[in-house]
């Protein structure tokens, strides 16, 4: 141990001197200079560009804005004003990076003064009754000092009640905690001194009553020519507006409902209901002709009537709009019941009648009386008997209108408006084949066959087809009176309605009472089709936008469609269409345009129904739709096979018109 002291001394005493050395040192300004600028020497990357002194001068001012680059510069809102959208000039151009709900109070707020006024009330509270606790024990023991005293003390008994009321005194003080003053927040922001505040008088209404003013009744009569004519077109207006709204989601089934169950089904659809036209002045009269307007795609007309002979009694023609349900556009009525109507193609305005007496009559839809044009007479050539069809045809040579008729007594009759008149002139009168007598002096007597219906040809003017109540059915020329070009022995009862395909020159289409359904080549004596619908059929029309869809309606109420692409033996929808099992529908019409079909019943409702997808398939293109009717129909639906004939489907163009030269009538016919 003593060895080792000398070093120990030696070793502080250089240590004193190597501190004293380096305060020295420190002094020294510029020493260790060189160290530092080495280790604080720039790296330059290898890849870093070199510039010129020019280019290391130029300076590149950069604009800092507070504009958000990302705000849309293209907001526009509606200007109740101006009534147009206009574009909005100030953009909001805060961008918020960073947001987080917080529950931190600034102490010098109104809220948390409060809560540092409330925790100070809760620390006062705790302390007050750590005191009466810690009270309450010195008590005790004091008392039972005193009480042990008290039993020592004899003396002292009659101090006793007084003692103990002080005693009780002090307890109840101990045992209460001391609540602090509540302090008196004042309102930095409120300078207002009572004196300086004025004083609101508070608000009281005020009434007052007079007098009602005298009433007086008012009544006159307003005279139709001055008053309401005024306001017929604004009356008009304002109906068509209150029925949209009432027949509102009908509308909407006609715009947009499509049966979506059609997916499911093969080769069915459905008939949706949509409108249904009725009057109180048609209530008792049978519907007897329907007919769309060849312009306006939402009109058709209505002629109403009676098919009992012993129930004859006035017609109306009646003209209703789909905008407008609850009530007809025009109204027309006459002394006999209407039996057929159809209306000009180039004259939308002009309507033609035919009525139950044998009188035609031409009604004028821009003039606002009730009575026709024209109308023919017992001096201009009237029919004897019902007429059951008229149809408009081409003008004559000195470009008058014309139109033809015909009845039950047999006679087809041309009938030319002229200025102030009508003239009619006889086509062809109908004889019953087999039906010739010998009278006196040997005269042959000739009976007189019963036209029913007839259609001309879309395409040869001059060719027609008239159908008999024999159930026969002529191939007549307006060339030839006295002939007929051919004769068809169609069904077995009378014919309802003949009607050419507008797609195929050589297809037409007939009906009967005996529960039948043809369809013929022109060409051929024999049907192509036919089907029995176990009820009497009233009309057949064929569909404007297929040529091989068609309907048909019945005396039981149903509505038959029918699609010979899908199905050549029966109706792809056989579907009841009126509410009552005695009600039969007389009629059947397609819509030029839209999807649907309007039928009359005999009580005088006509009811618009909508084909579902599959009642309305259009062919896809003109060579695709091309069928070759041989292959469809070489052996009739009765089993029956005929020759074959090559009948090609048009497509949805009509053909342009041909004109043909009437051929020789058929002797042999």
């Amino acid at each position: 141990m003593p060895q080792k002291q000398p070093p120990r001394r030696q070793s502080i005493s250089v240590g004193r001197g190597t501190r004293k050395r380096d305060e020295d040192s420190g002094t020294e300004v510029g020493e260790g200079t060189d160290e530092w600028a080495q280790s604080k020497a720039t790296v330059r990357p290898p890849d870093q560009l070199e510039l010129t002194d020019a280019e290391l001068k130029e300076e590149f001012t950069r604009i800092l804005t507070a504009n958000n680059p990302h705000a849309p510069q293209n907001i526009v809102r509606y200007s109740f004003k101006e009534g147009t959208y206009k574009l909005i000039g100030v953009v909001n151009q805060l961008a918020v990076h960073f947001s987080q709900v917080g529950n931190l109070i600034p102490k010098d707020s109104d809220e948390g003064r409060r809560q540092h006024y409330r925790d100070e009330l809760a620390a006062s509270s705790q302390e007050s009754t750590k005191v009466v606790i810690s009270e309450t024990e010195i008590l005790e023991e004091e008392e039972e000092l005193k009480e042990a005293e008290a039993e020592t003390e004899a003396g002292s008994q009659t101090d006793m009640p007084v003692a103990e009321v002080a005693e009780k005194v002090t307890e109840e003080e101990l045992m209460t905690p001391k609540q602090p003053k509540e302090r008196k927040l004042t309102n930095k922001f409120n300078f207002s001194e009572r004196a300086s505040q004025t004083l609101n008088n508070p608000l009281r209404d005020r009434e007052c009553q007079m007098e009602p003013p005298p009433r007086t009744n008012f009544s006159a009569t307003a005279n139709q020519s001055d008053d309401i004519t005024k306001v017929t077109q604004a009356a008009k207006i304002v109906e068509r507006m209150v029925n949209q709204n009432t027949y509102d989601d009908v509308a909407q089934d006609f715009k947009y409902y499509e049966d979506a169950a059609d997916e499911y089904r093969d080769q069915e659809g459905t008939l949706l209901p949509l409108w249904k036209f009725q009057n109180d002045k048609a209530k008792r009269l049978a519907v007897t002709a329907l007919c769309w307007n060849p312009k306006y795609n939402d009109l058709f007309a209505v002629g109403h009537g009676s098919y009992d002979f012993m129930k004859q009694s006035q017609g109306l023609l009646l003209l209703y709009s789909m905008k407008n349900p609850s009530f007809p556009e025009y109204i027309f009525s006459s002394e006999s019941g209407i039996m057929c109507l159809d209306m000009h193609v180039d004259h939308p305005y002009l309507v033609v009648v035919g009525h139950y007496d044998g009188n035609v009559a031409i009604y004028n839809l821009k003039k606002p009386h009730s009575q026709p044009s024209f109308r023919s007479s017992a001096k201009s050539g009237k029919h004897s008997d019902p007429v059951w069809q008229v149809r408009w045809q081409k003008d004559d040579m000195d470009n008058n209108l014309n139109f033809f008729s015909v009845s039950s007594d047999g006679r087809i009759v041309s009938w030319t408006l002229l200025k102030s008149e009508l003239v009619h002139t006889d086509v062809i009168k109908l004889k019953a084949e087999g039906s010739t007598m010998d009278g006196l002096d040997g005269l042959q007597l000739h009976t007189m066959g019963c036209g029913t219906a007839f259609d001309f040809h879309k395409e040869i003017d001059y060719m027609f087809l008239v159908g008999t109540e024999e159930g026969k059915i002529y191939k007549c020329s307006k060339s030839y009176s006295s002939k007929f070009l051919d004769t068809y022995d169609a069904h077995n009862m009378a014919v309802d309605a003949v009607s050419w395909s507008p797609y195929h020159t050589k297809v037409f289409m007939s009906c009967s009472s005996d529960w039948t359904v043809k369809i013929w080549d022109h060409t051929i004596k024999t049907p192509m089709f036919i089907y029995d619908l176990n009820s009497a059929v009233g009309d057949v029309a064929w569909a404007p936008y297929s040529s091989t869809v068609f309907a048909a309606v019945t005396t039981n109420g149903k509505t038959h469609v029918f699609d010979l692409s899908i199905n050549k033996y029966e109706a792809i929808c056989s579907q009841p269409v009126v509410t009552k099992k005695k009600n039969k529908i007389t009629h059947v019409q397609f819509n030029p345009i839209h999807p649907i079909i309007i039928v009359g019943d005999d009580r005088g409702h006509v009811i618009c129904l909508k084909l579902s997808p599959n009642l309305r398939k259009m062919p896809k293109d003109s060579a695709a739709s091309r069928t070759d009717w041989t292959s469809s129909c070489g052996t009739c639906c009765t089993g029956t096979p005929h020759s074959p004939t090559t009948l090609t489907l048009a497509s949805r163009e009509p053909y342009p018109p041909k004109k043909q030269k009437a051929p020789a009538p058929d002797t042999s016919a």
